[in-house]
C-alpha cells in the first residue's frame, strides 16, 4: 500500500508561483511513475505532469508546457510540480498520483492505482 500527500498549495496572485510536494510512503516508490492531475471547479479531473520512475522523461498539459516543471527525488520519496508565471484558469484541486506499471505520456488517470487527497490551487486575476 502506497500513501501519498500533497503540500504546498495555496492562493496566489496571477503571475506569481507555488511548488507542490507530494510525499509517498513506502519502499517501492522510485519504482512508479507519478502523474500530476487537476480538478478545475465543475470540471472533470485533467492530466497535468508526469514522470518516469527514475525521472528521465516528463510529459506536461500543452497549456501548462514551460510553465510548469516536474521532478522527483526517489531519496525523500517526494515528486514536485513547479508551477510559475500561474493563471486563473490554472485554478483547482491538484492531485498526484503514483502507478506500478511503465508508461509513455502517462496521461490517462485510469491506470493510476494510488492517489493523494489534493491541495487547492488559487490563482486571483
Amino acid at each position: 500500500q502506497v500513501q501519498l500527500v500533497e503540500s504546498g498549495g495555496g492562493l496566489v496572485q496571477a503571475g506569481g508561483s507555488l511548488r507542490l510536494s507530494c510525499a509517498a510512503s513506502g519502499r517501492t516508490f522510485s519504482t512508479y511513475a507519478m502523474g500530476w492531475f487537476r480538478q478545475p471547479p465543475g470540471k472533470e479531473r485533467e492530466f497535468v505532469a508526469a514522470i518516469r520512475w527514475n525521472g528521465t522523461s516528463t510529459w506536461y498539459r500543452g497549456s501548462v508546457k514551460g510553465r510548469f516543471t516536474t521532478s522527483r527525488d526517489n531519496a525523500k520519496n517526494t515528486v514536485y510540480l513547479q508551477m510559475d508565471s500561474l493563471k486563473p484558469e490554472d485554478t483547482a484541486v491538484y492531485y498526484c498520483a503514483a502507478r506500478t506499471t511503465n508508461c509513455y505520456g502517462c496521461d490517462d488517470p485510469t491506470m493510476y492505482r494510488y492517489w493523494g487527497q489534493g491541495t487547492q490551487v488559487t490563482v486571483s486575476s
